[in-house]
Parts: C-alpha cells; sequence; structure tokens
C-alpha cells in the first residue's frame, strides 16, 4: 500500500502516489542541477518545464480522481528526456548537438505576442504556415478591403486563438518538441535578446549622460512647459504614424488593384489582336496608326503603368513593416530600365500616332443642278441598302467597317452635315466638300479626295447619299462631308424628313429649330427660308383657364400669366423677347 500526495504541477492539482512523486521530484532535482551556475532563467526554464510536464500528466488523467503512479512519470520522462542526455551549457547549442535530437511536431495554431502588430493573428499564421509574415498581412488587408470578410474573420480570430505566452506554448507554436534543451534554448535566446537590448540602451544612455549639457538640462527640468511640449510630440508622432500606416495601406490596396486591372482588362485586349478576332481585328486596324499590333501596344501599356506602381506597392509594405526585404539593387535598376525602354517605344510611336493626323485638308467640289421654271425642289437623304444595316438614317459621328457590292471591307460612315443658303445665281448649285486628316497637306487632301461620295437629280428629287465611303487602307481620319445647297431668291422647296438629323443650322425667318424644319414648304428670300405652310403651327394658341382666379395664355407673343386674388387684385406676369415682366394691377369699381 502506497501513501498519495496531493501536488499542484504547473497550476494542475494531481493525486500521486509516494513512489511517483519521489521518482518527479528527484527527475525534476537533476534538471535543476544540470542547468548552470547562472540564475538567468532558472527559474523560468523550471517553471515551463513543470507546466510541460503538467500537460502530460492531464492528457494521461482520464477521472479526477485516477492517481499518478510510477509508470506514469517513466512515460513523461522519455517525452521529455532525461538529464544526463543532454550537454545543458552553451555547447547544447550548437548544430551538430542540437539537431541530433530536434524533430519537428505538429505544430498549434497562437498569437504572436512578440511580434504583432494588431493582436498577433498574422504572426502566429506565420508561424503555422512557415511563411513570412508580411504575406500574411498582405492577404488580411485583401481580405479586408478587397472582399469585406476580413474586418469580421480577423477580429473573431482575436477572440479565439490564445495568445503564446509561455515557452512551451511559444515553441508549440513553432512546431519544436517542448523539452528541456528547447525550453533551455528557448529561454536562453530570449534572455540574451533581451540582454543585447539592455546593454544597447545602457551604452545609448551612458553616450547621452557623458555628453550631456547639465546647465542645459538642468534648466529645462525647471520649466514645466517642456514636459508639455514633450507629451504633445509624442500625441503627434504617433498619430502621423498611424497616418502614415494608413498611408502604406491605400498605397498596397491601389497597387493590386490597378496591376490586377492591367493585367486583366490588356490580356484580354491582346489575345483577342493576337487570335485576329474578327470585330475587335479590324476595329483595331481602324484606329490603329502607330504601326505596332495592338498586343505589343497592351504589353508596352502593361510595362508602363505597372513598374511605377509595383514600386508604390513596395513602398506600402516598407510603410507597414520595416522588415520587409527589397528585391535587390539589381533588380530595382532592371525594372528601371525595362521601364525606360517602354517609355521609349511608346514616345516614338506614340508620335507616329499622332502625327498620322496631324493636318487636315479637302476637296471640294460643286455642280450646278437645272429645274424647270417655278418648279418645286424636293431634297431628301437616301442610304445604301445593300452594304448598310441602318433601320433609320440618320447623322451619327462614328465609323463602322462594312462590306461593299463585291464584299470588300469599306469604311462607312454617316457623318454629313447639310445646309441651305441664297444663291446669287439663277442657278441651284450644290456644294460639297469633303474632309480628311493626315500627316501632311497633301496626305490629307489625298485621302479626301478616295472619299466617295454622290447625290443625283431625279425629276425634281434631289437625293443626296446620306453616307460616305473610303478604303480601309484610310483608316479613321476625322472624315466628314459638308454638303451646302445654293438655292436662288424666289425658288420654292421641300424638305424630306430624312433631312432632320442632318441639317445644320438652317437661316430661316421664322427662327425654327432644325429638327423642326422637315415637312414643310419653303421659299428662299434674301433673308433665309421662308416656311409656307407653318402659319398655323406659329399661331397657334394656348389658352389655359383653371377658374376665374388664374388665367394662362400662350402664343407666338410670349407667356402671358393673369392671378387674381379675393380683393380683386390682379398680378401679371408676361414673358416675351423683352424678358420678364411681374405687374401688379388693382381693378376699379
Amino acid at each position: 500500500m502506497n501513501k498519495t500526495i496531493n501536488i499542484n504541477l504547473g497550476g494542475v492539482f494531481f493525486h500521486i502516489d509516494e513512489i511517483a512523486y519521489q521518482k518527479l521530484k528527484n527527475y525534476l532535482d537533476a534538471i535543476r542541477r544540470s542547468l548552470s551556475d547562472d540564475p538567468k532563467g532558472r527559474d523560468e526554464i523550471i517553471t515551463d518545464i513543470e507546466s510541460r510536464i503538467g500537460e502530460l500528466l492531464s492528457e494521461k488523467v482520464k477521472d479526477v480522481r485516477q492517481v499518478i503512479n510510477e509508470k506514469d512519470i517513466d512515460e513523461v520522462v522519455e517525452i521529455m528526456g532525461k538529464p544526463e542526455d543532454y550537454m545543458v551549457d552553451d555547447e547544447l547549442f550548437n548544430d551538430d548537438n542540437y539537431s541530433s535530437y530536434s524533430s519537428k511536431r505538429s505544430k498549434k495554431l497562437y498569437r504572436d505576442g512578440d511580434d504583432k502588430f494588431l493582436g498577433g493573428v498574422s504572426s502566429g499564421m506565420a508561424h503555422y504556415f512557415n511563411v513570412d509574415v508580411i504575406w500574411i498581412r498582405l492577404a488580411w488587408l485583401i481580405a479586408a478591403f478587397g472582399f469585406g470578410f476580413g474586418f469580421i474573420v480577423y477580429p473573431i480570430l482575436w477572440i479565439l486563438l490564445p495568445q503564446a505566452n509561455t515557452t512551451a506554448e511559444k515553441l508549440e507554436m513553432e512546431g519544436e518538441d517542448v523539452n528541456i534543451s528547447n525550453i533551455e534554448k528557448k529561454i536562453r535566446d530570449e534572455i540574451s535578446d533581451a540582454s543585447t537590448r539592455v546593454k544597447n540602451g545602457i551604452e545609448d544612455v551612458s553616450e547621452k549622460v557623458k555628453n550631456a549639457d547639465y546647465q542645459k538640462y538642468r534648466s529645462k527640468a525647471k520649466s514645466g512647459t517642456q514636459d508639455i511640449v514633450e507629451t504633445l510630440g509624442k500625441i503627434f508622432s504617433t498619430f502621423f504614424m498611424i497616418i502614415g500606416k494608413f498611408i502604406g495601406v491605400l498605397l498596397i490596396i491601389i497597387s493590386i488593384t490597378t496591376i490586377l486591372a492591367l493585367i486583366i482588362g490588356l490580356f484580354t485586349v491582346g489575345s483577342l489582336d493576337f487570335i485576329h478576332e474578327g470585330w475587335f481585328y479590324q476595329n483595331s486596324l481602324f484606329f490603329n496608326n502607330s504601326g505596332l499590333p495592338i498586343w505589343i501596344v497592351s504589353i508596352i501599356a502593361f510595362i508602363l503603368v505597372a513598374i511605377p506602381f509595383f514600386f508604390l506597392f513596395s513602398l506600402g509594405l516598407r510603410i507597414l513593416s520595416n522588415n520587409t526585404k527589397s528585391i535587390g539593387k539589381v533588380a530595382n535598376l532592371s525594372l528601371l530600365g525595362i521601364w525606360l525602354v517602354a517609355m521609349m517605344f511608346a514616345i516614338f510611336f506614340g508620335t507616329k500616332q499622332f502625327m498620322e493626323s496631324a493636318f487636315d485638308g479637302s476637296v471640294t467640289n460643286k455642280q450646278e443642278i437645272n429645274l424647270t421654271e417655278n418648279d418645286t425642289i424636293k431634297i431628301k437623304l437616301v442610304d445604301n441598302d445593300k452594304i448598310s444595316n441602318n433601320m433609320v438614317l440618320r447623322r451619327e459621328y462614328g465609323y463602322k467597317v462594312v462590306f461593299d457590292e463585291n464584299d470588300n471591307d469599306i469604311i462607312y460612315s454617316n457623318n454629313i452635315r447639310l445646309n441651305i443658303h441664297a444663291s446669287d445665281s439663277e442657278e441651284i448649285i450644290v456644294k460639297t466638300r469633303k474632309k480628311s486628316d493626315g500627316k501632311s497637306k497633301e496626305d490629307a487632301r489625298d485621302k479626301a479626295r478616295e472619299m466617295r461620295y454622290d447625290f443625283q437629280l431625279d425629276n425634281n428629287d434631289l437625293k443626296l447619299n446620306g453616307y460616305f465611303l473610303t478604303e480601309v487602307i484610310n483608316k479613321f481620319r476625322s472624315q466628314k462631308v459638308y454638303i451646302d445647297i445654293f438655292i436662288p431668291v424666289g425658288q420654292v422647296m421641300y424638305l424630306d424628313k430624312s433631312t432632320r438629323t442632318f441639317l445644320y443650322d438652317v437661316d430661316n425667318i421664322q427662327d425654327i429649330y432644325d429638327r423642326d424644319m422637315p415637312k414643310h414648304y419653303y421659299k428662299m428670300t434674301e433673308e433665309g427660308l421662308d416656311c409656307l405652310d407653318c402659319n398655323d403651327w406659329e399661331s397657334e394658341d394656348v389658352d389655359v383657364s383653371v377658374d376665374e382666379s388664374f388665367n394662362m395664355k400662350i402664343d407666338k407673343k410670349g407667356v402671358h400669366i393673369e392671378i387674381k386674388d379675393d380683393q380683386n387684385e390682379k398680378a401679371e406676369v408676361k414673358i416675351d423677347e423683352n424678358g420678364i415682366r411681374i405687374e401688379k394691377i388693382k381693378d376699379s369699381i
């Protein structure tokens, strides 16, 4: 029959028989004797070892009434290691000696309180996944500001994950065996780091004390204002540090977003051009005058934009963490060289693109139209149904590639402007001016001359093409056609509804808007066109009378509103070409 003893080991209460207790006590005493005479950290090492032994014994106890026996202690000793198996001094930490006893164990996820920016979650995850902590922090930034769920998950992990406080927990966090040698090594490293920091701090303080101007400091000590200024300085320093961290986060987010957008957008555009996708390939040829394929233009654009944003990304990382490693001077200079080469290509071919449309030129043609005396001329615009798929013919500023009657690619545009003027002669004259841009005046005129435009007189119907054509090789050069029709004074004409969107600032006596002029007859006068069938439209009056107190009349003279109140006082509002007038009139009895 063995005596049972109650012990507290690492904060955990156990029942242990007398033989097992004595064996455990001898084991701990042996460990204490094996440690060096230097008392630094000895108590902390023993405390961590006891905590680890307590954890191991807790795993074996299935019932609180269970008694720890000698076999349990032997198993714990086998896991922790015997003191005589280790050289528990500085030689222990040489690579040759230590490697024979280091065996990785499964890691546990903790928060690292020694390297924390906000809670230590990122540092703990970095230990667990064996990656640099900056990438974990960067992933959290993307999860928070890019997808939003980071703002929820991070605080939850902050609450649920325990912080690694003891040496055993720190070893578990790093995946190291929690045994005597590792515990002592960890504590010695921490003590060494602390000693170094303390030594450096003492040397710094000693240097400042040695070189101090005591008279100056005595005078400062007499002033309480100096303390306030220093405190405010610390506050402002902290504030600007927070602002700096926030700027670093913004730089990282903006840089990543921009680079990803460039990769997706420019890769898509370049791929469509590289595989000669029909619609995109045709239109890229139409607008691209630089001589470079679009996929090469995409690569140059990516280099010019992505490299500066990559450096902004690196700057953001440096702002967030001083431990961020640089990619190296060679890599930085290489990226700068690539960017400069891309910039030179961009300047050269960008200048070429601009110079292809630097000058403008035009070609003008005049043709007389002979009509029977006193006949009315009807003006209309027509389309070519064989090459156009327009549902409604209207002026448009765009250009598109269509197939002509011979199934060849050709540029089609409705960019045409029509104007009507009074003629000095007795003849009707149609003047067409075709305009284009080019790399020189001669080149612009040549491209304008190659534009195809025509019209014809069918009886008394003047049919003007509502489109023009030009070869695809001429590309986009801001081509357009101006049509000016000169009508003799006294000639009557009719504007077809097809002219509605093509009329451009046509003078008329009634000041009718261009879009309202079609579907009416006009007579040319020296002052401009005079509408012959717009009288009803011009003199149409609108009279709105809600009751005796309110009356509004709208006619060609303007707007007249009359309001009467209960005291027989009237107010009149008149809106006409002279402006707005408000008059107050009292009725006579």
